[in-house]
């Protein structure tokens, strides 16, 4: 049985790795008409594209695919190959002239993990988009999670690989998926509170210092119930709030975490409350499977 984000019907899941450069990318694709999207970022410095987009006051409510990628900046062009092959199958939004695909697109930063030349690039993003399908998505140290990293906050020689994981959840009818990239400073906790992957020991007084690493830990959050821009951006919001379940420290001055919660709008409005505790329970889920997949 499929526990991916795939479960949600409609959305589709592609990834490109390189396994000898440590960088990679992966694409979520919405249902051909788009999903009612908004986002939530914090920390100092999250690198996006489009990010501005899915501000609730802005005008346009729906996108079309969503690109998680290594490389920092670098790896937002692959983005661009996303938009390639959306535009070679006529999805997009309408404009007088052509159909313009909408890729937000997000990353963290792995450069000092493999071959920092090593980088996702157009072709790599359209790889990724072309090869999306509804199976089980793979996770571990692949796609956007393979040279992300956990624990960083005692410096290079302490931390411990990070990777991707996924997770889908169901109550009283009510269903929702998620991926995780993680790549976070801080450790990572099981469903008890343990230490899974990281020091263990909490950060020091003078062990670590500011600016030594970029960290990040990226969420992407589907359902299939509709929702409305401004309350898109309330369950990003949450799915932030469950970081700190499962990462500690969170939020840190050197994370710039970046959550994303996507709509396909083809079933009834759900319960608010129900919504948002099972965005909270399937983001630690994703967390959690990222560290066991690897």
């Amino acid at each position: 049985m499929n526990q991916t984000l795939t479960a949600v019907p409609g959305f589709l899941v592609g990834h490109w790795t390189d396994p000898v450069g440590r960088t990679g990318c992966t694409v979520i694709l919405a249902p051909p008409e788009g999903a009612v999207a908004s986002a939530s970022f914090l920390g100092p410095s999250p690198g996006t594209r489009e990010g501005v987009l899915l501000a609730p006051d802005k005008k346009v409510e729906r996108i079309h695919a969503l690109l998680l990628t290594g490389g920092s900046a670098f790896g937002l062009g692959a983005a661009n190959g996303v938009v390639r092959w959306l535009e070679e199958q006529d999805i997009g939004h309408p404009t007088p002239f052509a159909r313009v695909p909408l890729v937000p697109a997000a990353v963290i930063y792995d450069l000092g993990v493999g071959n920092p030349k090593a980088r996702p690039l157009d072709e790599h993003g359209y790889h990724a988009a072309s090869t999306a399908s509804s199976a089980p998505v793979p996770r571990g140290r692949v796609g956007a999670g393979t040279g992300a990293t956990i624990g960083k906050y005692l410096g290079p020689a302490h931390t411990v690989p990070g990777g991707l994981g996924s997770a889908y959840l169901s109550r009283h009818g009510v269903g929702v998926g998620a991926i995780a990239v993680v790549n976070p400073i801080g450790d990572v906790l099981g469903e008890t509170g343990q230490v899974i992957a990281g020091p263990g020991t909490g950060p020091g007084a003078t062990a670590f210092t500011p600016g030594d690493v970029e960290s990040t830990t990226l969420i992407a959050v589907v359902t299939g119930h509709a929702l409305s821009k401004p309350e898109a951006r309330r369950l990003a919001d949450a799915a932030q709030t469950a970081l700190a379940r499962v990462i500690r420290p969170s939020h840190t001055p050197w994370d710039g975490d970046s959550a994303f919660m996507l709509s396909s709008g083809v079933l009834p409005p759900a319960d608010p409350m129900l919504l948002g505790a099972l965005v909270q329970d399937v983001v630690a889920a994703a967390v959690i499977d990222a560290v066991r997949s690897r």
